[in-house]
């Protein structure tokens, strides 16, 4: 089983955080200006500029990896230019590819580890603790978390006991984004609020000639973000905590009618941007930038608020004004509200390591990457002002409003080799669902057979 740290993390109330995404969403969508950068000081034993005291790390290169490619990566590189200012050390950015768990053990048994990860699932935290390759957080470290971070960030970061990570970057996935022209020539005027109002605002735009869904099935863990917002408004809360703690089987008829539901679209070539075939090899930015540039545009394109990095880095759309975005509609009830995010962790026992990890739970890091645009920050303290663009900034609010109650992301959840890897357990099986939808009954047996191997290994 891969569960956090708290168990009572895990009883969140979708309900209310459907309800303040929603009205959150419900605001016009307007541009805030704000850098967020504060003044700097890089001179004397350390920096005290801001609201951290930093040390002095001058001729000290520290490696940090991350999945994070493009316009994600500039954008975190800004944080660092400050943390160079202020301590004198140099940052070396080393991409991980998809495959982050298997990138950083290879590097890690072989001697070479980064100084800072960013874990993308709080499942591989788990395990690198088990496996005794993760550093606590030092003391300086720890205030930071616990004065700037609400209690259900904090525990993400722990495991039987120990605090590890600070997840300094989170995101909701549970946001539809929309091309307003693809809708305006449709004659839409409403975004749909339920998924049978999606499916037929889909069809009504294929009819009027614009690609209605841009789906990035080539990255497996899309596809796990459509399954876990289906399901939790499905099949509930109570049920996603099991199936997340695979403490019920992938065969459950739950599962059977999650993927029932999301065959309605996939098994519709005409409302997919290029069919089956071409989600399959669509990447998740490319995703993005074919919804909001090109000739023939798509009209939506379904992921976390982190889009509106790729809107602003790899298109000329201007979000409010081009790109608009609408909760992902209820299935059930309820809308889903599905959180994610990257926890930084240690992997070296040096000054310099913690020295980082103390920058990014500051709240002078939180404003500096939230002015770049596309992140969500869970720091509480920080100055929300700082949001590169309003929207971001509102999705951010209610995140926070919403305190503990929201569901972290399933398939980070469970081991690497089922909820976290590319080619193999969920993200191949649900690529293969992608390509046969009709196969209902065999891709739940394949879930249930990786997904038992996995937990079984640990």
């Amino acid at each position: 089983m891969r569960s956090t740290s708290s168990k009572n993390r895990t009883r969140r109330a979708a309900k209310s955080a459907a309800a303040l995404l929603a009205a959150a969403l419900a605001l016009a969508l307007t541009g805030c200006g704000g850098s967020g950068n504060k003044s700097s000081n890089g001179g004397g034993s350390s920096s005290s500029s801001g609201s951290v005291t930093l040390p002095k790390l001058s001729g000290q290169t520290l490696e940090v990896a991350a999945v994070w490619t493009g316009a994600e990566q500039d954008n975190f590189m800004k944080v660092m230019d400050e943390f160079k200012k202020r301590t004198g050390a140099k940052v070396d950015f080393v991409p991980t590819g998809n495959n982050t768990s298997t990138f950083l053990g290879t590097k890690i048994q072989g001697g070479k580890p980064p100084d800072v990860a960013f874990l993308p699932q709080v499942g591989v935290l788990h395990q690198f603790a088990d496996k005794g390759w993760l550093k606590p957080l030092g003391p300086e470290a720890k205030a930071q978390l616990e004065k700037n971070f609400s209690k259900g960030w904090v525990d993400l970061g722990a495991w039987k006991g120990k605090q590890y990570g600070v997840y300094a970057k989170a995101a909701n996935k549970s946001l539809v984004w929309y091309n307003t022209k693809a809708f305006d020539a449709a004659g839409i005027t409403q975004a749909p609020k339920t998924w049978k109002d999606f499916l037929s605002t889909a069809q009504t735009l294929s009819d009027a000639g614009s690609p209605a869904v841009s789906v990035g099935g080539a990255d497996g863990w899309t596809l796990t973000d459509w399954f876990e917002n289906v399901y939790l408004s499905q099949a509930g809360p109570e049920k996603y905590d099991q199936l997340a703690a695979h403490k019920i089987k992938w065969t459950d008829p739950s599962v059977k009618q999650a993927l029932t539901t999301l065959a309605q679209l996939w098994g519709k070539n005409d409302l997919i941007a290029g069919g089956t075939k071409g989600a399959l090899n669509t990447e998740f930015p490319k995703s993005v930038t074919q919804t909001f540039s090109g000739s023939t545009p798509a009209a939506m394109v379904f992921e976390g608020d982190f889009v509106a990095a790729n809107i602003n880095g790899d298109t000329k759309a201007k979000l409010g004004t081009d790109a608009k975005v609408f909760p992902f509609p209820a299935v059930g009830s309820q809308a889903p509200v599905v959180s994610g995010g990257d926890v930084a962790v240690a992997l070296k026992d040096s000054k310099g390591a913690q020295a980082l990890l103390t920058f990014l739970a500051s709240t002078d890091a939180a404003e500096i990457w939230a002015a770049q645009g596309g992140i969500l920050s869970p720091n509480k303290e920080m100055d929300q002002s700082k949001y590169k663009d309003a929207i971001t900034g509102q999705i951010a609010k209610q995140l926070l409003a919403a305190g503990d109650d929201f569901r972290f992301d399933m398939s980070d959840q469970a081991p690497a080799a089922f909820g976290g890897t590319a080619g193999i357990g969920e993200w191949k099986d649900l690529q293969d669902f992608l390509r046969n939808p009709k196969d209902v009954a065999g891709t739940q047996q394949k879930l249930e057979a990786d997904a038992a191997k996995a937990y079984a290994a640990g």
